[in-house]
């Protein structure tokens, strides 16, 4: 197999600056706007997040999902106790997330740590998820291995005449994780890689901090 090679592949990034006047004393003013902004911009999955764990011995574990809400402050995301990223989480709960958007040469880089969201919260985002998605959830036994396609398939199929004209419940290995940050860092691509990149920490009184950082 032959190497590959990128070494030629550049992009000058110039749509967008980002200077300090344009930074909020609250970063959260500037989640929900840049997120606003990637919706208005119709890029492709606006909400997805990389949320990245641990494992164990320490390596690093990455995946994407959806980012459903910002609540109080909280990042919130749903996903299987019992997958992975769950196991993971509950065993250690500092995460990572990053939003990408391409389209706009942006990027949120967050750190902070993760709890289950509330049972009554994770039953009312449930409930409102289309009839197809509620039955998956039931019946997937996500990151864990299973014999072949037409497995999972024959178990959708049986648990959606089930549930046929019934109210799905939520399984109890489902549900939501909430992630307050400790550190956020937005990330603007400008030309010449001379990028801007703003640091908000945490102060005991509550408020944030807010640096520039070198590209």
């Amino acid at each position: 197999m032959n190497d590959l090679h990128f070494e030629n592949i550049r992009r000058d990034y110039a749509q967008h600056s980002l200077s300090r006047k344009d930074m909020p004393s609250d970063p959260f003013e500037k989640v929900h706007q840049w997120l606003q902004d990637a919706v208005e911009a119709k890029v492709i999955e606006p909400t997805a997040v990389i949320v990245a764990t641990s494992t164990p011995d320490g390596h690093p574990s990455m995946r994407t999902v959806l980012l459903k809400e910002v609540l109080h402050n909280e990042f919130i995301f749903y996903s299987n106790y019992e997958s992975r990223k769950g196991q993971q989480m509950k065993a250690n709960p500092h995460v990572a997330l990053t939003f990408l958007w391409h389209e706009l040469e942006r990027q949120i880089h967050v750190e902070g740590t993760v709890r289950v969201l509330e049972p009554e919260l994770s039953d009312a985002y449930f409930d409102q998820r289309p009839y197809t998605s509620r039955v998956g959830a039931r019946i997937s036994p996500q990151s864990h291995p299973i014999p072949a396609r037409e497995f999972i398939m024959t178990e959708f199929a049986k648990e959606s005449l089930k549930f046929l004209g019934r109210k799905v419940p939520r399984p109890a290995t489902w549900g939501g994780f909430a992630v307050k940050a400790e550190r956020i860092e937005f990330w603007q691509g400008r030309k010449s890689r001379l990028h801007d990149r703003f640091l908000y920490l945490p102060e005991e009184d509550g408020t944030w901090s807010l640096t520039r950082l070198a590209p």
